[in-house]
């Protein structure tokens, strides 16, 4: 039997990875049938499962991956940077379902919510050392601590994925995101102060 190299295997996983996103995005997790993950991935089931212990491994390693990529743009960026990507663009965002499915896997699976708890820290790490350094820069607003702004962002994040979820309209929430920036800014000083 021929050798399949690590390239090979990790260009499989990759292949499974992209097609289960979009087969999570377009059906939920419990539409995510073997037969569409198939489809998706252009795989088969065998194929699929030597990657993956089974559906729900294959669902948390897209989570954590999505998880990752987003800590990822927030500590180069920021969270409302984030935010405005998927106002600009909600079609290149195809982590939006894996993110719903998420938040209701959150709520009613106590062994998901385990493992999903160390990925969750690292986004919010990411997110308060991103507000360390606007505060060490002078971008700050120093009356609040960074973790309540940080939670207050993730807040206003979850509010916007709901919304963009719900397919509601979205013209007005750039002038909305600007709020939430000046929100965490610095505040000038009066003159004479």
């Amino acid at each position: 039997m021929p050798k399949v190299s690590q390239d090979h295997l990790d260009a499989r996983r990759r292949q499974i990875l992209d097609g289960a996103r979009v087969c999570f995005a377009r059906n939920g997790y419990e539409g995510a049938t073997v037969r569409r993950m198939e489809e998706a991935t252009g795989l088969s089931r065998g194929a699929i499962f030597h990657h993956f212990r089974d559906k729900d491994g294959l669902f948390l390693a897209l989570a954590l991956e999505e998880a990752q990529r987003m800590a990822d743009v927030v500590a180069e960026q920021g969270l409302v940077q984030v935010m405005r990507d998927l106002l600009a663009h909600p079609e290149q965002h195809d982590w939006l379902g894996t993110r719903l499915e998420v938040s209701r896997r959150l709520r009613t699976d106590a062994e998901f919510r385990a493992g999903w708890a160390q990925r969750s820290a690292e986004l919010t790490a990411a997110t308060l050392a991103r507000l360390a350094r606007q505060r060490e820069a002078g971008k700050l607003r120093d009356d609040v601590d960074p973790a309540v702004l940080a939670a207050y962002l993730e807040l206003v994040l979850d509010g916007l994925v709901a919304h963009l979820a719900m397919g509601l309209p979205t013209a007005h929430l750039s002038p909305v995101l600007d709020l939430v920036e000046d929100s965490v800014r610095r505040r000038s000083q009066p003159a004479g102060s």
